[in-house]
């Protein structure tokens, strides 16, 4: 790799370091090409993204950066997956760590937080941004369903109590 190719990786590294909600490192020895492929599969489905990177250009890039925090796990074969969804990369990770035993969380990064292990744990099971925008919205609908409910209940009620009026006289 060239000068330029170098300074072209760090450049797209910084920008993921800066633009990441989260950044998890893990340790990816022994891994095959189509378990990582995998991995990489399920990181896109949750919108997240793997990058296998020299750890030195990793540690170049990381200067400055909310994530710096992250520098000291850069150490063997390393793999970042990052995610702009503060929880995607963290979850993806996980489950895929608990389901293959070659691939080893170090930690990682939400913004300038640093991740233990049991950290990139804690956030993995936190409700991803999709999950808490439904929630707010069932929130807020629920008011509104509840006072429809109130305003047309005494109009149904006339309308039963007229019919049993009407059924008793006939």
């Amino acid at each position: 790799m060239d000068r330029a190719q170098k300074e072209k990786v760090v450049d797209e590294l910084g920008q993921i370091f800066e633009s990441s909600g989260v950044v998890v490192v893990a340790r990816y020895e022994g891994l095959t090409v189509a378990e990582m492929q995998d991995l990489r599969g399920a990181m896109r489905e949750a919108g997240g993204s793997v990058r296998v990177a020299k750890n030195r250009l990793a540690k170049i890039a990381l200067e400055g950066k909310p994530a710096a925090s992250i520098v000291d796990y850069l150490k063997g074969m390393t793999v970042l997956a990052f995610s702009e969804d503060p929880v995607a990369a963290a979850k993806v990770m996980d489950k895929y760590a608990k389901d293959n035993e070659k691939l080893v969380i170090l930690g990682g990064a939400m913004g300038e937080n640093a991740l233990d292990p049991a950290g990139v744990a804690a956030v993995a099971k936190m409700p991803s941004r999709e999950e808490l925008i439904a929630s707010i919205v069932s929130c807020i609908g629920a008011p509104a369903a509840n006072i429809a409910g109130a305003i047309g209940a005494p109009a149904s009620n006339i309308a039963s109590i007229l019919t049993t009026i009407e059924e008793k006289a006939a």
